[in-house]
């Protein structure tokens, strides 16, 4: 991968595009309140921790629903509506906790609404299907259209969009106090291999493979749904 669509990769996967992704914890600080995990925490505990969430949450849904709708956008920029409504409706229904499935959503939308202006990339008929409500609007979902339209390759686009989530996880841990910025990113390097292997499964799967099975980290949003005091949005 060369010239644009590197920048075009690394542009989408920094924590200061404005999507409000830095206002998600993925239940992280569910797991911080209930005392799930010690403050500070245990490198090897985060660092495990992610690896499940990578592993059997976001790698096989959101990695795997990415891959498809970049599949959906044909080389002359076209868009399968039918195809993306349905990986878009798949996504959601494998999202259990109604807090990650706003979030989706919510930065889905965001990002539609700022491609033109950031990417110079305009999705209309996606658009007007979001707007009408038959397609949820799935984050995962308008960057892997969006990858494709920008020309940036599959893995790539699965393999950014994997590593933003986990930036984004450790720099939660931080704001909760659960580590500092230097075991952080210790955290982040030690999940490398994890976001490669889950990459790599990612771009080969189809819409029926678009799943998830991690009853805590769930179970930990929902929990989150109903706190009095919260930080983060999930």
């Amino acid at each position: 991968m060369r010239g644009e669509a590197l920048f075009s990769v690394l542009q989408l996967s920094d924590s200061g595009f404005p999507t409000g992704r830095y206002t998600l914890s993925h239940g992280l600080e569910a797991f911080a309140y209930e005392g799930l995990l010690e403050t500070p925490c245990a490198p090897d505990a985060l660092a495990e921790l992610l690896r499940d969430c990578i592993r059997f949450g976001v790698g096989r849904s959101d990695g795997v629903a990415l891959a498809c709708a970049h599949r959906a956008v044909d080389a002359e920029g076209g868009i399968d509506a039918e195809r993306v409504v349905r990986i878009d409706r798949r996504l959601s229904a494998v999202k259990l906790a109604r807090e990650g499935r706003e979030a989706s959503t919510r930065t889905g939308r965001a990002l539609l609404a700022a491609a033109p202006a950031v990417a110079g990339v305009r999705m209309s008929g996606y658009v007007d299907l979001v707007d009408r409500g038959e397609a949820p609007g799935n984050h995962a979902v308008v960057v892997g259209l969006l990858s494709a339209l920008l020309e940036v390759p599959r893995y790539e686009a699965v393999a950014g969009e994997l590593f933003a989530y986990s930036t984004g996880w450790v720099a939660a841990a931080v704001r909760l106090g659960l580590t500092d910025h230097l075991t952080a990113q210790s955290v982040l390097r030690r999940v490398h291999p994890v976001l490669a292997e889950a990459a790599r499964r990612a771009v080969v799967g189809e819409v029926d493979d678009i799943a998830g099975c991690t009853p805590l980290p769930d179970l930990m949003s929902m929990r989150h749904e109903q706190a009095e005091l919260r930080l983060f949005a999930s």
